[in-house]
């Protein structure tokens, strides 16, 4: 008889190796409290000893070996392969886990069965809170507001803040549109329903098409404040500067990201907006999306 297991982690890793490391000990540190857990990790073609690292350190992982790197949504729809538990969990390689975390959140689930994926606060090296675990969607309106820092200037108004939704209270439990896939725990009922990643995102904009997906099927997705994980943000991608030297990211590959991040705005907005708004506003919208993707591929150049 096949162990049941309650809830499977899912790691997706590219040169993190340091950072992976940390993670993992992290997670070994953990109070299971009686759940059982499995861990694996997808590599990404990582060109650093991240391998080798988690081969000769954690015998208790899976080890999943891709030859080149497929991206975020196909690396960790890989994982799912594998993955047994009836809950999961998809976590950054730069993020710390806290010891007594996961048997809260799956009794909460277990609880509160309309709930589909639910994140946690999400905490910067800084110790300020990572914005994009609490997200409204990327609606023309909300993405204007927030190029033009119209949410900075104004981050309580209901009218300015549909981006980050900041008017809500940051420190009680409530229901968002979008979290970040850096910490997304997933119903896995929910995810087969959903039919899992978008594998036409390379990286970035995935974890919104999956929540906007998910909320399309009727599942709810929480933000629980209550438990805080670390999540030093950006060191796969080698966009963020506070991440860059504990992460070994080539010019080649941060360029890259660049233009899939801004061809994941593309993706989203085609497939659930473009038939919601007239010509003008999407040119205007698809203009913007340009514009910032020139100048985010000219600063990775320039690096």
């Amino acid at each position: 008889m096949k162990k049941k297991i309650d809830l499977s982690i899912i790691i997706l890793n590219y040169n993190t190796s340091d950072l992976l490391r940390d993670c993992l000990k992290s997670i070994q540190l953990t109070d299971c409290d009686g759940l059982s857990i499995e861990t694996i990790v997808v590599d990404n073609a990582s060109s650093d000893e991240s391998q080798a690292m988690v081969e000769s350190e954690f015998d208790w992982v899976i080890l999943l070996k891709n030859q080149y790197n497929v991206g975020f949504a196909a690396g960790n729809n890989l994982g799912i392969t594998k993955a047994k538990g009836r809950y999961l969990l998809f976590l950054n390689s730069d993020t710390l886990i806290p010891e007594k975390i996961f048997p809260e959140l799956i009794n909460y689930l277990d609880r509160e069965n309309k709930v589909g994926g639910l994140t946690v606060k999400l905490v910067l090296k800084n110790n300020l809170m990572d914005p994009d675990c609490h997200r409204g969607f990327p609606t023309p309106w909300a993405s204007l507001t927030y190029f033009l820092g119209l949410e900075k200037l104004w981050p309580k108004s209901k009218l300015f803040g549909q981006y980050h939704k900041f008017y809500l209270s940051l420190d009680q439990i409530h229901d968002v549109d979008s979290v970040c896939g850096a910490f997304l725990l997933v119903r896995r009922r929910a995810f087969d329903e959903v039919g899992g990643w978008d594998e036409n995102y390379f990286f970035y904009g995935e974890d919104i098409d999956f929540c906007f997906r998910l909320k399309q099927c009727g599942w709810k997705i929480r933000y629980y404040p209550l438990l805080k994980v670390i999540h030093y943000k950006g060191a796969s991608s080698g966009l963020r500067s506070e991440t860059r030297s504990v992460a070994r990211i080539d010019k080649e590959t941060r360029i890259k990201v660049a233009k899939a991040s801004i061809e994941a705005m593309k993706i989203f907005y085609d497939k659930f907006y473009k038939d919601q708004y007239s010509f003008l506003i999407t040119s205007i919208v698809i203009f913007g999306i340009q514009i910032k993707g020139w100048f985010r591929v000219f600063s990775n150049h320039l690096k």
